[in-house]
Parts: C-alpha cells; sequence; structure tokens
C-alpha cells in the first residue's frame, strides 16, 4: 500500500532503540522550555505525568549531570552553566585595518568571542563615518544579540547609535562615545596627565626645563573625549614646568594619522625656528609622523615626543638609538577582548554592567618595552619589515 506523502517525510523513530529513562529526562528539560525561572518538583511531576519519586530521581541526576541547578529544596532551574553556551551572535564594526592599534583591538575581540562560543559578524568601518552608518544597518538586517561599535567620527556616533537603539540591540562603544551605549577604552585625561609627566621630566633632564613650544597633534572629528588626552598631557607638562603660557601652546590636526601629521608639522617647522619643542599626540601613527617631519627638517634633538597606544610602531622606533619619542602611553589593545565580551555576556543575559569601563594605562619607555613586550621581535609590523630586535 502507498504510503501518503505526509507519511512519507516523516522520519521514522526506531522505537526498539529508545532508552526510556532517557526520553523522560528529555520530556523534564522540555518543562524549562517555557520560559520559568524555576519549577517546584510537584510542577515537574504533574507537566511529564511522571510520579513524584521517578521525577525527583530523573531531576537529580540531571543537576548532579550539570543541566539543571537546585535552587531550593525541591526547586529546580536551567544551569547558569549551560544558560552561558546559549549561542550569541554579536555584530563588531572594527574602526580600521590602517592602524596596528585597531588590528590587535580586532583580533583580541575575535579571539574572545571565539572562546565564549559566540558567532561574531564582523565589519570593517574604514575610518569612514558613512561607512560606519551603513555597518549599522547590516547589523540591524542581520538581528544580532547586540554590536561592539569601533568608530572614530564623534557626529555619525549619533546615527549609528539611534539606529541600533531603535532596532531594540544593545551597543559596547570602544574608545569613541556613543549615545545610549556602554563605554570601554582609554581613561583619556588621565593617559594623557601620564604623558604629560614623561614629557615635563624629559624636557628637565635634557633641556633644564627649557620650553619654546608645545605641540598637541589632536583628533577633532572625534570629539571632546579623546582630546581631554591632549587637555591632561598639557596639565601633565604643567605640574611639573608651571611656567608655560598659552601663548607656547599649539593644538594641531594630525587626524590620527601618519601622513597628515608628517605633512603639517612638515610645514610647522617651516615658519618655527624653535629648538625647544615638546610633542604630544594623540595617538602614535600621528607622533611618528610629526616626529619624521623633525628628521626630515633635519631638527630632531629641537624634539621630545610621547604618544599614546604604545603601538608596535611605536615600541621599534622607541628601541631605535638616538630616538626622540620618549614614550608612549600603554592602552594594551591585546587585553580588549575579554574585557568587552565579558561585558557584552553580562549585557545579553540581562545584568547591569558599568556605563564606562576603563583600561588601565602605563607609560611604555625604552628601559621597559621588553619587560611588558618581549617577543616583539617575533611580530610583523605589518608593512612587511620584520621586527626583529636586540639589546645588550
Amino acid at each position: 500500500m502507498k504510503k501518503s506523502h505526509q507519511a512519507a517525510n516523516k522520519p521514522e523513530v526506531p522505537v526498539d532503540y529508545s532508552i526510556r529513562s532517557v526520553v523522560r529526562a528529555c520530556d523534564i528539560l522540555k518543562c524549562f522550555d517555557r520560559g520559568d525561572t524555576a519549577l517546584a518538583l510537584s510542577d515537574v511531576a504533574e507537566r511529564t505525568g511522571l510520579s513524584r519519586p521517578t521525577a525527583y530521581r530523573l531531576l537529580q541526576t540531571l543537576v548532579s549531570c550539570g543541566m539543571l541547578d537546585i535552587l531550593a529544596k525541591n526547586s529546580y532551574a536551567i544551569s547558569i552553566k549551560r544558560k552561558q553556551r546559549q549561542k550569541y551572535r554579536f555584530g563588531y564594526a572594527s574602526q580600521t585595518e590602517e592602524f596596528s592599534f585597531s588590528r590587535l583591538v580586532s583580533e583580541s575581540i575575535r579571539s574572545s568571542a571565539y572562546d565564549a562560543g559566540i558567532d561574531l559578524l564582523v565589519l570593517n568601518n574604514c575610518y569612514s563615518p558613512k561607512t560606519a552608518i551603513r555597518n549599522a544597518e547590516i547589523f540591524v538586517r542581520e538581528q544580532v544579540d547586540l554590536v561592539i561599535e569601533f568608530q572614530t567620527n564623534q557626529q555619525s556616533a549619533s546615527v549609528v547609535a539611534s539606529k541600533l537603539m531603535e532596532a531594540g540591540i544593545p551597543i559596547i562603544a570602544i574608545e569613541i562615545p556613543h549615545p545610549g551605549a556602554a563605554y570601554y577604552g582609554a581613561n583619556n585625561y588621565r593617559a594623557g596627565v601620564i604623558g604629560g609627566h614623561a614629557l615635563a621630566q624629559a624636557c628637565i633632564r635634557e633641556w633644564k626645563g627649557v620650553v619654546d613650544e608645545i605641540l598637541l597633534l589632536e583628533l577633532p572629528m572625534a570629539g571632546p573625549l579623546p582630546r581631554s588626552r591632549l587637555t591632561g598631557m598639557l596639565a601633565g607638562i604643567r605640574e611639573q614646568l608651571q611656567r608655560v603660557p598659552d601663548q607656547k601652546v599649539r593644538f594641531v590636526d594630525g587626524n590620527g594619522r601618519f601622513e597628515k601629521s608628517l605633512d603639517v608639522i612638515r610645514k610647522h617647522l617651516r615658519r618655527s625656528t624653535s629648538q625647544h619643542i615638546l610633542l604630544g599626540a594623540l595617538n602614535d601613527p600621528s607622533c611618528l609622523g610629526a616626529l619624521s617631519a623633525f628628521e626630515e627638517a633635519g631638527r630632531a634633538e629641537h624634539c621630545l615626543a610621547v604618544g599614546h597606544n604604545a603601538s608596535i610602531e611605536a615600541r621599534k622606533e622607541m628601541r631605535r638609538p638616538g630616538s626622540r619619542l620618549v614614550g608612549s602611553v600603554g592602552f594594551f589593545p591585546e587585553r580588549y577582548g575579554d574585557a568587552v565580551i565579558s561585558l557584552a555576556m553580562d549585557k545579553v543575559q540581562g545584568k547591569e554592567i558599568p556605563s564606562a569601563s576603563f583600561i588601565k594605562h602605563q607609560l611604555i619607555t625604552s628601559e621597559n618595552v621588553n619587560s611588558f613586550y618581549p617577543h616583539d621581535g617575533l611580530i610583523d609590523s605589518g608593512d612587511g619589515d620584520s621586527l626583529l630586535f636586540s639589546r645588550s
């Protein structure tokens, strides 16, 4: 006799091979799929049709196997560890692949997401406000559970955050605050003070505290919070070099990039005859671009510089004999992933997380760089040059 189409497509269960106790245990676990926070023994017995003694023995077995937790006497719930193994899908919008700092943040987040069993949809903001907005729209279409956003433009931050919040998607913003998002990243003012102290101390050692100019390379499009990094740097300088008038201070737009900073400082040096210039930069690419301008002009000895991020390029420069890079304030991007993914998991599981979480900064110099980064010689700088260092 010919089977109906429906019967033909229905999978045949080998009843003779089923194990009764396993079937009953599965029936118990299905009771907890209805969204109940906890169930009593009597609830489980009623829903499964099992006797109380049988239900009790199976419940205890599931507890011992880590599938259930006992909340109180005869009160059970799905194991917290099992809940944590629930598969989440997060969106991650990286800042750019242009900078080693950004690449390390991305690698760290990818690695931590993998370890946590998270499905991570990675998009690249390409240092572009328009791209960041398009990526936010993609995250909305993909219905991700949470977005980790790393983009630099303050104005587009409002648009990105608005699109995600309208879709009910929580956000963790890296380095640049976004409305309604939890923040993770630099303690900007504190990082600047650390860098300012280092510059002032170097100035006292080499120039007996004489300062003709202070050049601070900023990134205006990032907004006031990252700029407080430079405000803190100026405050740190003035704590130790108190007679530094405003007339000697100049903020310059380096756009956070090597080429732009090289160009603007190159033009500045054509006009300036100062011989004692303190240089502070919002990040290392900007700092290294400015230092290159001094060297190109044959005026490297007129400059002392401090950057931020302690990137691989800055650490390479620190190790170079005669470098004018005093140091760089460490941001440790290789540690971002564990902290950010932990915050994200807490958020999607309904736990309270801080509105802002900050990394702990430390100054990296030629004296301590090998202690913090002993394996730099095995790392490729990203431009094809292997960094093989040795120190006597």
